[in-house]
């Protein structure tokens, strides 16, 4: 089964898109993210991806005030990502109404910290942000290539109990061309069991 889920980016307090994660090509779409929110909830959406670009580049959440109007204003069920690094920043991101902790950079940079998080808050409470350019990880709000592997770098966190993925492929996302379904069927083929959620 499919399910729609669309995605709210957010620099400024802002809705926003960015061309292939380029900060100097934004387009503002709305300043008000709460009325976005909902008209994707009047239109019969159930789950919302909420991003914190601000936090993503900064290294700390930003925009937490953004979530807490939305979860307090609708049901959405909310998966959050952008600049989590702490865990003040994770403590604020659940506080602040998220179901879900989206979790990208981290996980490359300090993965001793997202297990221990897997653990103390349960595996099930997390989404796996797989941010992939040229088959390789992206992090820092994609600033950064890295050379690891997307279906290495998948299968790692699946074996530790992560369940949800959702994968952006930098080279595609922000040009309306849509999805990179060669890559995205080569993952579902490779990880059948995993609840993916393709972006990009």
């Amino acid at each position: 089964m499919m399910e729609i889920i669309p995605a709210i980016d957010i620099i400024d307090g802002k809705c926003v898109r960015l061309t292939q994660g380029d900060y100097a090509q934004k387009t503002v779409y709305n300043e008000n993210p709460l009325e976005v929110a909902k008209a994707f909830e009047a239109a019969g959406i159930k789950r919302l991806h909420l991003v914190d670009l601000d936090g993503a580049k900064a290294g700390t959440v930003q925009n937490w005030k953004v979530l807490q109007t939305i979860a307090a204003n609708t049901s959405l069920v909310i998966d959050f990502g952008g600049g989590i690094k702490q865990d003040k920043d994770l403590a604020i991101v659940f506080e602040s109404g998220a179901a879900y902790a989206t979790i990208g950079s981290l996980a490359v940079k300090s993965p001793a910290l997202f297990v221990e998080w897997l653990e103390a808050y349960g595996a099930d409470k997390f989404l796996l942000g797989a941010d992939v350019k040229d088959r390789k990880i992206a992090v820092a709000g994609w600033l950064e290539t890295t050379e690891i592997n997307i279906l290495d770098f998948l299968g790692d966190y699946l074996s530790k109990g992560v369940q949800q993925v959702f994968c952006t492929d930098v080279s595609k996302d922000g040009k309306l061309e849509g999805p990179s379904l060669e890559l995205y069927q080569e993952i579902l083929e490779t990880y059948p069991k995993a609840y993916f959620i393709a972006s990009g």
